[in-house]
């Protein structure tokens, strides 16, 4: 049975985003474990985790997403800077593993004009090394759809496709649908023959058995619009 949940705040410790799910009815939560707009962040304590975990046993949520840091750009061209970001990506597969995160969702990164080609080698190639670093973490590292805005990677399943086909490790590997981007992208789900078109294509390329959570949201623009703007449910173009 799927799980149904909501992003919720870290604000005043990790344990808090457990309760704030609880009080909105949650089966699931997703956090960021540290503040996501920042490089620095202060390591997760052993008494923290314990706080968190324990938490989570007296509560409902059955599961916990992460989603990681949007500095991150696992595709980009310049070694120094994508080194850094590599550096942060690990430490956040690290966080999610201490809070027993059945995923880790992350945007695959923009290539910066270097071309999806070698943007797709370059994040594939840093995913490789990093799993093979914890081949014994059980969190799922989860692509999510993006829009396609700028030079931003991950916006037809042929591109993710195509990171997942070079990775070792693929039982690591899933997918988190974002409706908004999907839409944005150019996969019209709010006609029922672009959603079910949508869904045959998701199947044949990537395989229903990577799905591993969406992300519901209602685009402030149209599809195939390649603009990232959420907008709640309901109010939006899909």
């Amino acid at each position: 049975m799927p799980l149904f949940g909501a992003h919720v705040s870290i604000a005043g410790g990790l344990e808090k985003a457990v309760e704030r799910g609880e009080a909105l009815g949650c089966e699931a939560i997703q956090i960021f474990s540290r503040n996501q707009r920042q490089w620095r962040s202060s390591p997760i304590t052993e008494a923290a985790a314990e706080a968190f975990l324990q938490s989570m046993e007296k509560s409902s949520i059955q599961q916990v997403i992460v989603h990681d840091s949007y500095l991150i750009n696992l595709a980009q061209p310049d070694r120094e800077k994508r080194e850094r970001s590599l550096a942060a990506f690990a430490e956040e597969m690290q966080r999610a593993g201490l809070l027993q995160a059945s995923a880790l969702v992350f945007h695959p990164g923009a290539h910066m004009g270097s071309g999806a080609d070698a943007g797709i080698e370059t994040v594939a190639a840093g995913l490789n090394r990093l799993l093979d670093r914890d081949p014994d973490g059980r969190t799922i590292l989860a692509i999510e759809v993006t829009a396609g805005q700028g030079t931003n990677l991950g916006c037809t399943f042929e591109q993710i496709a195509g990171i997942i086909d070079r990775i070792g490790n693929k039982a690591r590997m899933g997918i988190c649908f974002d409706t908004a981007h999907a839409f944005a992208a150019g996969y019209d789900i709010s006609k029922r023959k672009g959603y079910r078109e949508t869904f045959s294509d998701f199947e044949r390329i990537l395989g229903m058995e990577r799905l591993t959570l969406f992300h519901l949201n209602d685009s402030k623009t149209p599809a195939a619009s390649r603009v990232d703007r959420h907008d709640n449910l309901g109010a939006g173009m899909i």
